[in-house]
């Protein structure tokens, strides 16, 4: 099968899409199938893999990712001569135009991966009133899925999320992004305790994201503080940068754990295993995941998970089997923390659950998954199926007054 991916960001971009986009590259080509990968240009990147094809890109200030062009004379002219099987887009926007119009014009049927909880980025949409943003996004993704043959989720909390806001209970499936659990597993610990002047009587909580609003920093470490009081051994490394940096450094400084918590940033992905396996606690408290892969990682390299009950977070931790999970309160996440810390019966428990569960995750058993809904989209396409909304749902019928009234209430 010949198999085209557009994604808005790809290496040397961090992120749960990249490694999504990457991963399942590499467990369809291991497969036997070509996969050809459409992403930003970046001009002090040189790409390692074949069948990369770069877009022009811009890269804008306060903006963490490059905006991508959607326009190649290249790409145009390359594109029908790889006989493409299925396009396969990442984002409904930039280049998951390109891919829906592309799909259009060689007549082959178009995937789409719903990755984000869209609704919860409408912060970024400057300009506009808050409620209004999220109405606005909801309606341009439900837009963009009827131009599909199908829909991929990461997990089945969203795929529940899109059936209950759109209606789409048809040409949808579940297909997590897969880990090499073997990979987590045989990783060392190395010299990261060494390299940052951790101690080996440290005990090391580990969390991973991007340093965003939407991640819930702020309940984590505020969550961490008492832990510290009680045991001054503890620290909470977390790697990943983002645009709130500085608004965390000042937290940390103002609750009196600067020593204590550390902001590593962002780190190359083979050096992620070694952090996780010199960890000794995963700890997560965003409420917007959609499949909580930095969690189920954390969990292969058998790591106990405490956690935000959340969508993805919950889809791969069981609350009480491969760790625990809490509301969104620090008081609550502290609370477990301290639990989990102070019983080894049940850090133990959890750790060799953690681990057995990440293996549901394996990267060839989800790379064949995701063949099959390759299939399904080809004979979906043969059949003049397109996915199907509720059009009688509240998002298909904007009342602007009313979003802008929502938004004067949430301020």
């Amino acid at each position: 099968m010949h198999i085209a991916h557009f994604t808005n960001t790809y290496h040397p971009v961090t992120s749960g899409v990249v490694r999504s986009v990457s991963r399942f590259r590499q467990a369809l080509t291991d497969l036997g199938h070509n996969v050809f990968i459409f992403a930003q240009a970046d001009r002090d990147y040189k790409d390692q893999e074949p069948f990369v094809f770069r877009y022009p890109a811009l890269q804008l200030p306060l903006q963490e990712y490059p905006l991508t062009i959607p326009v190649s004379n290249f790409v145009d002219t390359l594109l029908p001569s790889l006989k493409l099987n299925v396009i396969h887009a990442h984002h409904p926007a930039l280049l998951g135009q390109v891919a829906a119009r592309k799909a259009e014009a060689l007549d082959i049927p178009l995937v789409f991966t719903h990755h984000t909880r869209y609704r919860e980025y409408s912060h970024y949409a400057f300009g506009l009133p808050q409620g209004l943003a999220k109405q606005v996004i909801q309606r341009w993704i439900g837009d963009y899925m009827t131009q599909c043959q199908h829909v991929v989720v990461p997990s089945e909390s969203i795929k529940q999320l899109l059936a209950e806001t759109y209606g789409v209970t048809e040409g949808i499936t579940a297909v997590p992004t897969g880990i090499n659990v073997a990979h987590y597993q045989q990783a060392a610990a190395g010299d990261v305790r060494q390299r940052h002047g951790w101690s080996e009587e440290d005990k090391l909580l580990i969390s991973i994201g991007r340093l965003a609003k939407e991640k819930n920093w702020h309940t984590l470490i505020t969550a961490v503080v008492p832990v510290i009081q009680k045991h001054p051994n503890v620290r909470l490394v977390i790697l990943g940068e983002g645009e709130e940096r500085e608004r965390l450094e000042a937290l940390v400084k103002k609750l009196g754990v600067a020593q204590r918590v550390h902001l590593i940033g962002t780190v190359p992905f083979d050096d992620v295993p070694n952090y996780l396996k010199a960890a000794d606690l995963f700890c997560f408290a965003s409420v917007t995941e959609t499949q909580g892969l930095v969690t189920l990682e954390a969990m292969a390299a058998g790591l106990p998970v405490v956690a935000v009950a959340a969508t993805g977070t919950s889809d791969a931790v069981s609350d009480g089997e491969q760790g625990l999970l809490t509301p969104d309160d620090s008081e609550a996440l502290a609370g477990a923390m301290l639990r989990v810390l102070e019983d080894e019966a049940l850090y133990h428990k959890l750790a060799e659950s953690a681990g057995q569960k990440a293996h549901e995750f394996d990267l060839d058993r989800q790379g064949r998954r995701l063949v099959q809904v390759y299939e399904q989209a080809i004979e979906a396409k043969k059949a003049g199926f397109h996915i199907r909304i509720d059009a009688q749902k509240p998002i298909f019928s904007l009342d602007w007054r009313q979003l802008l009234e929502i938004d004067s209430e949430e301020k």
